[in-house]
């Protein structure tokens, strides 16, 4: 297996593509994006290792986001590659017009709830819409999790994995030695925390669904994970317990935002976690906070009225006496 690094200039770091050429099969999991030059950069990479994007036989794609999957269909047209995404993600790797439109929709009614103010979700918007890459989409094959696959010398297995999209997947590697690596993609990164409820807002109680990922990692005991973005994670018991903990953190802000401001809405939430928002951070700072504050209110922590969170009395005394200025997660 080759870790190709594929440039980005927007999110976490550079994207990371894994090819799989040693034997029969020629196989690459993720894409990179569809911004000018990465097609280049994927070509070039591909070179280096004797391939071409026509060699390519089958493509994995770890979630429907555009840094994952922006060079699928134009890699299917250049090879006839098979496409595979969990079902979940699978109409919209497809391009399919009632999907987009469901979720655009549904974008925009969470930016109401928020209290998104009207220039930023103008400025949002034309950045999703810049990122969308929805023409010239792949045909897919829906996969599900469990499923397992052989590629030259491994067997790939998917872990769905959601929390950052509904339909995130991991892969697990055997190649028949004692290492046990996993594809971690967005789930799990080296440096940044994953972001949930902005990434994908399809996600249903995203924050215990993702803590539910983590925790399956951690049991899993990985040797070692390779991301879908920036260097590979030597041990991913540790790191998914950090940002399980950093989750805790961040509930604990959360509520002492309400403490100190009183009841306010998701935007205001957002704006005292993390200020001024730009570009794609206008949807990732209240998307989080939402995480939160809906994972509070189903906790029974807090309380909502209309779009105005609030604490219940019983959490104002809870949080008095935390000295860690932490706040157990349900999932611990």
């Amino acid at each position: 297996m080759e870790c190709l690094a594929l440039s980005n200039r927007t999110f976490e770091g550079n994207n990371n593509a894994y090819l799989f050429a040693d034997g029969p099969d020629t196989v690459l999991v993720d894409t990179g994006d569809r911004l000018p030059g990465t097609h280049d950069q994927l070509e070039q990479q591909l070179a280096s290792h004797g391939v071409a994007i026509e060699d390519i036989d089958r493509v994995f794609l770890s979630h429907w986001h555009g840094d994952h999957r922006g060079l699928a269909g134009p890699i299917q047209e250049e090879s006839g590659a098979d496409v595979f995404v969990h079902k979940a993600d699978a109409d919209l790797v497809r391009g399919e017009t009632a999907a987009w439109d469901e979720l655009t929709d549904l974008q925009m009614r969470y930016f109401d709830q928020w209290g998104m103010p009207e220039e930023k979700k103008e400025t949002v918007t034309d950045v999703l819409d810049s990122y969308a890459w929805r023409d010239n989409p792949p045909e897919v094959t829906a996969i599900e999790d469990g499923d397992t696959f052989s590629i030259n010398e491994y067997t790939i297995r998917v872990v769905h994995a959601p929390g950052h999209t509904a339909g995130l997947c991991l892969f697990e590697l055997d190649d028949g030695s004692d290492n046990s690596d996993v594809l971690s993609s967005d789930a799990l990164l080296p440096k940044y925390t994953p972001n949930v409820g902005g990434a994908d807002v399809r996600v249903d109680d995203p924050l215990a669904q993702y803590i539910d990922t983590l925790q399956s990692i951690v049991t899993a005991e990985y040797d070692r994970a390779w991301p879908g973005h920036r260097d590979r994670i030597a041990d991913p018991t540790e790191r998914a317990n950090v940002i399980i903990d950093h989750h805790e953190e961040r509930s604990y802000r959360v509520l002492d935002a309400l403490r100190r401001l009183g009841p306010c809405d998701t935007w205001t939430v957002s704006d005292d976690l993390f200020g001024e928002l730009e570009h794609i951070h206008i949807l990732h700072g209240p998307g989080e906070s939402y995480a939160h504050l809906e994972h509070l209110e189903q906790q029974g922590c807090i309380v909502s009225e209309q779009t105005e969170y609030r604490l219940t009395d019983e959490t104002a005394k809870r949080l008095a006496t935390r000295d860690d200025e932490r706040w157990p997660l349900c999932h611990d």
